[in-house]
């Protein structure tokens, strides 16, 4: 038979959900050594404004295959910045994704739809 503890009473005690132990907490902030494996944004870029930011990742040189790649390193970034990001900076990074999406819809030059 399953012993039963008394009601309210745990052996363990347990942490709210958001709590961490200090040294955890310093261990787990790495937003800036962010980096992709294929090819590297200029140093300090995601530190700066979104229509910076939207440019570099939509230029051919940090994004050979197009800015879905530049859209695809800027997501990858805010989801490892994860709670180390500022709300300001989370923000700005998230309007550098839309200008990369709005720049990724215009048709290229030249292109006529339904010939």
């Amino acid at each position: 038979m399953a012993r039963r503890r008394a009601a309210g009473r745990s052996h363990r005690r347990r942490r709210r959900a958001g709590q961490r132990t200090t040294a955890r907490r310093r261990a787990r902030r790495w937003v800036r050594e962010v980096k992709t494996v294929s090819t590297y944004p200029p140093e300090g870029l995601f530190n700066r404004d979104a229509r910076t930011i939207a440019r570099s990742l939509a230029s051919k040189r940090v994004s050979p295959k197009g800015i879905g790649s530049g859209i695809r390193m800027l997501q990858f970034y805010i989801n490892r910045g994860g709670r180390g990001l500022s709300r300001t900076r989370r923000a700005e990074l998230q309007r550098a994704k839309r200008l990369l999406q709005v720049m990724g819809r215009k048709e290229p030059a030249g292109h006529r739809p339904g010939r």
